[in-house]
């Protein structure tokens, strides 16, 4: 039996991700993957690029940050990817400029970010802007846009690993393959205006990443929560000037 940790949504948070790494290595499990967005925030980027190169054997990819932190001019990045821009060393620059779009690590099974094609669309969730009905602004996903959204890759694979939301979550699909979300090992709640306002609120400080294991009958997940010492990275958001990351490393909620 194949067993594969998952993480994603690091966020430049080291003390999580080293929370993460240790309850992974308990675990016992044949492979990790790291499905992006790994520095770009307010606690402690260079540590996690450190912690990161201590761990070759993890299988990463690309998330939209990297793309961000390495693309956009820097008047046009946000908060944490310049925090995230000022700790990069060429060598640094080179690793997330050569992370791929996907990863197909064991037969059957594909790794991304967001979307197979794209770092930045949400799969798993479906934003509507706040309503009475939805008033974060964010539904979940239907079968008939999870299948959309995965595109060529519907049909071909048994499982499906994502991030980008940081929300949990386990989706059978029609076809009887499995897609999953491991929440975010580091930054537990946001907002963003694109395509339309709307908040993501986990509601707990703790770190997420996911457990997959292969069966006869397919695969299976376990979504999964380890504590860390989330006042402590609180307290480097505040250092670097970001308050309200502060409050969300506490709470798991936007202030």
């Amino acid at each position: 039996m194949t067993r594969i940790a998952v993480l994603s949504d690091v966020h430049g948070n080291a003390p999580a991700l080293a929370a993460v790494l240790a309850a992974i290595d308990a675990e016992g499990v044949d492979l990790v993957l790291n499905l992006g967005d790994i520095i770009s925030g307010a606690v402690d980027p260079r540590g996690t690029l450190d912690l990161l190169a201590t761990r070759p054997d993890i299988v990463t990819v690309r998330g939209n940050h990297e793309r961000q932190v390495l693309t956009l001019p820097y008047d046009e990045k946000g908060t944490v990817d310049r925090i995230a821009s000022g700790v990069l060393a060429d060598a640094d620059r080179a690793w997330l400029g050569s992370l791929p779009l996907t990863v197909e690590p064991v037969p059957g099974v594909l790794a991304f970010h967001a979307v197979p094609d794209d770092d930045a669309t949400y799969l798993t969730q479906t934003v509507v802007g706040p309503t009475a009905e939805y008033p974060s602004g964010v539904r979940e996903a239907t079968d008939d846009e999870l299948v959309e959204r995965l595109g060529a890759a519907y049909g071909a694979h048994a499982l499906y690993l994502c991030g980008h939301t940081h929300q949990a979550r386990i989706r059978p699909l029609p076809d009887g393959s499995l897609l999953v979300n491991p929440g975010s090992v580091g930054w537990p709640a946001y907002a963003d205006d694109a395509p339309l306002p709307h908040r993501v609120e986990v509601g707990a400080p703790e770190a997420r990443y996911a457990i997959l294991s292969d069966a006869a009958d397919g695969w299976t997940a376990q979504l999964l929560a380890v504590p860390y010492d989330h006042e402590a990275a609180a307290a480097s958001a505040e250092r670097l000037g970001r308050p309200d990351i502060a409050y969300v490393l506490r709470t798991g909620r936007l202030v």
